[in-house]
């Protein structure tokens, strides 16, 4: 039943709960070799939250700003910057099994929270245990995440809890193409173009 209202909310052309893989000619360098995970995707644009890119902050200084004392055991973990646009917004990717007052189900097996209910959760060591928090997202205009991938700037894939939550950060980008046959080093940046 799940499920079906996390379909039902989709629609057929919809990249949502997708990873998008920064081609290896892409031209922003904001976006070179990264790995974003698409949180919403309509006609009016999309939301994502780049996976890859650690920042020089550490859980353990967020949940002093929010003056939450750090009962995690993973204050050293790094925050990720989930992208250029609202920088100061935290928000978590995670499992499915816990619920926040923001939580959204992205897929069947990721949500997405940016409430503070979720922050003093981990504070607290409460969970929940497969988790990436970021700072900022990338987003695109009505039409333009569409042109972006028509000149070959992206490749979708399909999102595995496992890249987002159980491998290295530095190791996402290869991996989640390497696990559907992909060896990006051997696409040259005009791939695609006759």
């Amino acid at each position: 039943m799940h499920k079906q209202n996390i379909d039902s909310d989709l629609t057929h052309n919809s990249l949502r709960g997708q990873f998008l893989l920064a081609m290896p000619g892409m031209e922003d360098p904001r976006f070179t070799h990264t790995i974003a995970f698409v949180c919403e995707h309509s006609p009016e644009g999309a939301m994502a939250i780049v996976v890859n890119v650690p920042s020089k902050v550490h859980w353990r200084e967020v949940f002093q700003q929010l003056s939450l004392n750090d009962h995690s055991q993973r204050g050293e973990e790094m925050v990720l910057l989930g992208g250029p646009l609202s920088p100061e917004q935290g928000f978590v990717l995670h499992g499915t099994g816990m619920k926040f007052d923001s939580t959204v189900a992205v897929s069947e097996d990721i949500s997405l929270t940016a409430s503070k209910d979720i922050l003093e959760s981990l504070a607290a060591g409460r969970g929940p245990d497969d988790v990436l928090v970021a700072l900022g997202y990338a987003g695109w205009e009505g039409g333009q995440l569409e042109q972006e991938l028509l000149e070959n700037a992206w490749l979708t894939l399909p999102a595995e809890p496992e890249i987002l939550f159980a491998t290295p950060t530095e190791k996402r980008w290869q991996s989640a193409a390497a696990r559907h046959g992909i060896d990006l080093s051997g696409i040259g940046s005009q791939a695609g173009h006759a």
